[in-house]
């Protein structure tokens, strides 16, 4: 957190400096006005692709391990955890079926073992459960 407040806090500091340069390159007539504004517009430009990268790129080193053990201990099928995953994603038992080249009945009868095997009542809470004990990526 103090390193963000110091980073933010520079970053203002060097804005107004650039301000104060602009000014003053201003009024003593060595550059005009139309430079300063594009020199401060491709400042901030670049700030702005460099935080966005920054944060970018940390929110997708997070990752899930999924816990192979656990889909076996709780007796799920391949094809069942293919259905899990795609129930998870959100896909219709219709979609799922088109998907997996199987018919909507088999798709309604894999749905429905996996709701008896992770002691589920609806689909939404099949996927809690199996976030819970990280089966399914996030």
């Amino acid at each position: 957190m103090r390193k963000t407040i110091f980073i933010f806090a520079a970053l203002v500091v060097a804005l107004l400096a650039l301000f104060q340069l602009s000014k003053y390159s201003v009024l003593t007539g060595d550059s005009s006005i139309e430079t300063v504004i594009a020199v401060i517009a491709i400042v901030f430009f670049v700030i702005g692709v460099i935080i966005n990268k920054r944060v970018l790129h940390k929110a997708k080193t997070t990752t899930h391990r999924i816990d192979h053990k656990k889909i076996s201990a709780l007796g799920l099928s391949k094809r069942e955890y293919e259905v899990l995953c795609e129930v998870a994603s959100g896909l219709s038992n219709k979609e799922i079926a088109e998907k997996l080249f199987v018919s909507e009945s088999t798709i309604k009868t894999h749905v429905s073992n996996i709701l008896v095997k992770l002691d589920a009542k609806r689909r939404t809470q099949a996927i809690q459960i199996a976030k819970e004990l990280q089966i399914i990526s996030v």
